[in-house]
């Protein structure tokens, strides 16, 4: 068990904690960190695209719960160095995301700090939620897109190489309008940030599922983070209606697996901490 897993373990008596989100009274309430040095370099990225990304990567986690982003609360440490310029430049990104997603910024906090570290709540309304709990025997599970992209493009980075401004590391694209499409006719969601073989080992233990890989999936596809891509699961008799809402909104299924008696577990080693 790694330390995040472990110190999450200590409120594992609340029940509303071990989804994306928490889920109370029509609210879901969402918040992400993104820390230099921890998610990003500086020297990756600029200033807009780094506060754009933390808002995305948050707005992921509503979407995946078929919630739609109404509220932000941002956390700013920002270093004494920074000028007025790149303050701006850190809103432009807040606002773009806000913008496209129709959310208004409400509040937060700033506080001076050594490097940029940004957290930011999300607030969204859903009247159904979808959450990790509601994989049956016998789903099929599915995932949207490609993976491994983004594992290559951190790597080349960290060697000081240069990667495409439309990387999926960088600019992840999200799904909503298909997602909230489908989410009648799925049982489960969430949304790929820290790899798909530990994403699945949190759908296992919500769940109470184990997997049955159609094909084997090496480990640079498996444990690829940073992909925003959407992982459901499905009664097969859906499947039909699915394809056809996937066909419209122009999104890549890739049906691996079917969800069986037991649990799973990866064998890959995790990157937190």
């Amino acid at each position: 068990m790694n330390k995040e897993e472990y110190f999450i373990k200590q409120f594992s008596n609340n029940k509303i904690i071990g989804d994306d989100g928490a889920f109370i009274d029509g609210f879901v309430y969402s918040m992400d960190a993104f820390f230099e040095n921890v998610h990003f370099k500086k020297e990756w990225m600029s200033l807009k695209q780094i506060a754009y990304k933390s808002m995305i990567v948050n707005i992921s986690d509503a979407i995946v719960m078929n919630a739609i982003p109404a509220y932000a609360l941002l956390s700013v440490a920002i270093p004494k160095s920074y000028s007025n310029k790149d303050l701006k430049e850190l809103a432009k990104g807040f606002k773009k995301a806000a913008r496209k997603f129709d959310i208004q910024i409400i509040g937060g906090d700033t506080i001076s700090n050594e490097k940029l570290d940004i957290s930011i709540t999300i607030i969204s309304k859903t009247s159904n939620p979808v959450l990790r709990s509601g994989v049956k025997k016998n789903n099929l599970i599915c995932h949207t897109g490609t993976l491994g992209s983004s594992k290559e493009d951190l790597e080349k980075l960290l060697k000081n190489e240069v990667i495409s401004k439309k990387s999926k590391f960088i600019k992840p694209k999200l799904n909503p309008y298909f997602f909230y499409e489908i989410a009648p006719f799925i049982t489960a969601s969430m949304d790929i940030s820290d790899g798909l073989f530990f994403e699945l080992e949190k759908l296992s233990k919500s769940s109470k599922v184990g997997f049955e890989f159609f094909n084997e999936i090496s480990e640079n596809i498996g444990s690829s983070g940073e992909e925003y891509e959407i992982l459901f699961s499905f009664d097969e008799k859906n499947l039909e209606k699915i394809n056809k809402i996937a066909l419209k909104h122009k999104v890549d299924l890739n049906i691996f697996a079917k969800a069986i008696k037991g649990k799973y577990r990866t064998t890959c080693k995790n990157h937190h901490f």
